[in-house]
């Protein structure tokens, strides 16, 4: 017989522990963070004391996730409530930048505004200045938000004298209600792991999404 002939019948014969119970006083096995034998019973609390470590850090590691997402929730909340009383189109840009700044530690955030059915409102700032079609094709073409290295050097130039320095961004279009593509919103930092390819977008889709609302309330 080999190993896997014994684990095969000690599996399909459960009850052989208890016909022969004497042998697990007998049974020593080598000790797994030394080199004494110990009973198999002690083994077997080994076990289970290792997955319990393991599933205790498993735990700790969802509590911490559930509350950044708290934490995150009630940012989005914040801003919500800050956007949506804001008076005209330039009040709801200087919250939204403020909030993003303040709220979510977001160093560097710029939007550009292009919509055919309507002319940029009177005295508006950068956000209405002119979009090259192969930004509003990259836009439109975004199903997730973008997150990663500066790959648009016109995305980089929205942050002025910033832009040397900018190493990561996260890109989300603004759609209307038929999702039509009229804009995008741009988050920058220094650091290149701010905003990375693999990390999770659903917040940040959900921020696009708030941002388009609130948006179209004054276009």
């Amino acid at each position: 017989m080999d190993a896997e002939d014994v684990v095969r019948y000690l599996q399909d014969n459960p009850g052989f522990f208890e016909d022969y119970a004497e042998v697990l006083a007998q049974i020593y096995i080598p000790h797994p963070h030394g080199h004494h034998a110990i009973p198999i019973a002690e083994r077997q609390i080994l076990t289970l004391r290792e997955k319990s470590k393991m599933l205790e850090g498993k735990l700790a590691e969802l509590i911490q996730f559930g509350e950044e997402n708290d934490a995150i929730g009630e940012k989005m909340q914040r801003l919500c409530l800050a956007l949506f009383p804001a008076a005209d189109l330039q009040g709801l840009l200087r919250a939204l930048y403020y909030n993003l700044g303040e709220d979510f530690a977001v160093p560097h955030a710029a939007a550009r505004i292009w919509r055919a059915d309507a002319p940029a409102p009177e005295g508006s700032g950068p956000e209405f200045s002119p979009a090259s079609e192969a930004l509003r094709q990259y836009a439109a073409g975004l199903q997730h938000p973008f997150c990663g290295p500066v790959d648009h050097a016109e995305v980089a130039s929205w942050f002025g004298e910033a832009a040397a320095q900018v190493r990561s961004v996260a890109c989300m279009p603004l759609r209307d209600g038929n999702k039509v593509c009229f804009g995008m919103l741009a988050l920058a930092s220094e650091d290149p792991l701010r905003f990375y390819p693999e990390m999770g977008t659903l917040y940040l889709q959900r921020l696009g999404e708030l941002v388009s609302a609130a948006l179209l309330r004054h276009l």
